[in-house]
């Protein structure tokens, strides 16, 4: 069991459902009508707790995956990440989602520009809209 990945990546997710959960149920929730801080994060992470419970049965009916690490793709995504926000605390945010895309799509086995201009006007787009109509203080220019 522990050395199948199907079943770590279901734990995975139930584990960081839990404590993003319980990190969210000690904040104020409120009503649906009138949301309270934890609302939104409780309701996200009951949802990648379903995935994560889901993955857990479908891999009880599939064949076993060995466990396999790929430090180069893990070193990859982190430096990505990291980057991101220090670019996005030192100069903009559109520009942090642009390196974000195109440096964490050299972990994927065929690295696509054309896909990595796609996915970034779509998160350029998600942001906008957060900053715009949801008025989150995101730098984006």
């Amino acid at each position: 069991m522990w050395t199948n990945q199907k079943v770590m990546r279901g734990l995975a997710l139930v584990a960081v459902s839990l404590f993003f959960g319980i990190q969210a149920y000690n904040l104020q929730l409120g009503t649906l009508a009138r949301a309270g801080a934890g609302l939104f994060p409780l309701m996200i992470s009951g949802a990648v707790g379903l995935i994560g419970i889901v993955m857990l049965i479908q891999a009880r009916f599939e064949a076993p995956e060995p466990m396999g690490f790929g430090i180069r793709n893990i070193s990859i995504i982190m430096a990505s990440l990291i980057g991101f926000v220090l670019i996005a605390h030192f100069v903009k945010v559109i520009v942090a989602i642009v390196y974000l895309v195109f440096v964490a799509g050299l972990a994927a086995a065929d690295y696509s520009v054309v896909r990595n201009v796609k996915i970034s006007v779509v998160l350029i787009g998600i942001a906008a809209c957060f900053h715009y109509f949801l008025g989150l203080n995101l730098p984006l220019l």
